[in-house]
């Protein structure tokens, strides 16, 4: 799938972004060091946001294992719309950013675009060497018109559904994932079934956690969204938005769901483990997230089917980037090249779901089952929806827009803004932010 031509929005098959991912992870801050510390060896520093699941795999303690002249200083920020701001005042300044940074895959456009000047190419180092080992459009969706590799994927975000068997047993509804997706053929026999569940639910429980959440499941599966080909900014025009929009807010209305913001409101966290919603659009990385936020007491109660209708779509995926500003680009592009290796990506599922972008890994977890999740077969699940997620095209500012409508949506679900006004009010916003 690789494409045919560059524009300011680059083409690309398959992600799209918000959301951004997220959790959090400790450690001391970062920013660039010297070469060498006074013990003689490499201190690398990697800022990342949300569950990358890097650390979780466990992989940084191994790369120090491998390699006794490294250490690692690691830290994670909580939500992307606060980690990408803080980033981009360090880039301006060339101080305090870390020598391995992430970068969301709703961000690389502009990076590709507008900041070439700020990260090393890493066509010249030896992380370089992956690019042919990635599906073609996310390789090149971090390149420069030019040549320059700015990125190198992480993972990538193919779309499932996360729902609470337990849940949808007490309302009396199927909770099977062969029953539950032969119930849904399409987006309106979703909405359908959680007016069932809406009927029988148990007490403070909706049936999705979020109107943003379920926009950004329905926009997933489409190729053209904010921008077209040309790099025109197309949203206000596109019927799919405005169609995914709709829905989203008619089931706001409709009280069909949680009212939680997601990522950023601690009850959504609590939600996972406390019932408050039963089901929740599901990218491959969800996976992790709902564990660390459902914990053992969660063991059994989630289970996965794929999006109505068998929809292939793909939501969120990630790169790691090295800024001009590191002290450490050779002893960095080692880490980077090392944690992108098949093997790697494939320890990185297993344990927190999210998905491969490198082909090599693919072939590894394409049978992975998940035991929290009732040895539902996700190797499987998500390599067919990021098979069958179409070709997307992403523009500078997808983040921008797609933040503007979620939190619109959510005016809808907690202020009862109308759908129309929610509309009007967040193109006020794009137009404002992006013109």
């Amino acid at each position: 799938m690789s494409t045919t031509r560059r524009s300011t929005a680059a083409v690309v098959a398959a992600a799209l972004s918000t959301a951004v991912l997220l959790t959090s992870c400790s450690s001391s801050g970062t920013g660039s060091t010297e070469a060498t510390g006074a013990d003689g060896k490499t201190n690398l520093t990697v800022s990342l946001f949300g569950t990358f699941g890097l650390d979780e795999a466990g992989l940084f303690d191994e790369y120090e294992k491998l390699n006794p002249d490294v250490t690692i200083t690691y830290e994670s920020t909580q939500g992307e719309n606060t980690y990408w701001p803080a980033l981009q005042t360090k880039l301006a300044s060339g101080n305090g950013a870390a020598d391995v940074q992430g970068i969301e895959v709703g961000r690389i456009a502009d990076v590709v675009a507008n900041q070439s000047s700020k990260w090393t190419d890493l066509s010249t180092t030896v992380a370089g060497d992956q690019v042919p080992n990635y599906l073609p459009w996310k390789s090149a969706a971090a390149t420069t018109e030019d040549g320059k590799v700015l990125g190198v994927g992480t993972d990538i975000g193919p779309m499932a559904l996360c729902y609470r068997s337990d849940l949808l047993t007490q309302a009396g509804l199927p909770s099977a994932p062969a029953d539950v997706a032969a119930q849904l053929g399409s987006w309106d026999d979703y909405t359908a079934m959680g007016e069932k569940f809406k009927a029988a639910a148990p007490a403070g429980t909706a049936w999705t956690d979020s109107a943003g959440g379920l926009y950004n499941a329905i926009i997933s599966t489409q190729e053209e969204i904010y921008y077209d080909e040309a790099g025109k900014l197309v949203y206000d025009t596109n019927p799919a938005v405005k169609d995914a929009f709709d829905t989203a807010a008619a089931a706001a209305e409709q009280g069909l769901t949680a009212k939680l913001e997601q990522f950023e409101d601690p009850a959504w966290d609590k939600g996972f483990g406390g019932g408050s919603f039963a089901t929740i659009a599901c990218p491959a990385w969800m996976v992790g997230y709902i564990k660390g936020k459902a914990g053992d007491a969660g063991t059994g109660q989630w289970n996965v089917t794929s999006l109505p209708g068998g929809a292939g779509g793909n939501w969120g995926g990630a790169y790691l980037g090295i800024p001009k500003s590191s002290k450490n680009v050779e002893a960095a592009a080692k880490l980077v090249k090392w944690l992108t290796d098949p093997e790697q990506q494939a320890k990185v599922f297993e344990v927190g779901g999210n998905f491969p972008s490198n082909t090599g890994a693919i072939d590894l977890v394409t049978g992975t089952k998940d035991a929290y999740f009732q040895d539902a077969p996700i190797g499987q699940i998500f390599s067919a929806a990021a098979e069958s997620a179409p070709t997307q095209i992403l523009g500078e500012d997808d983040a921008v827009v797609k933040t503007a409508l979620v939190q619109s949506l959510l005016s809808v679900e907690t202020n009862g803004v109308s759908a129309a006004d929610a509309w009007k009010n967040a193109a006020k916003t794009i137009d404002n932010q992006v013109g």
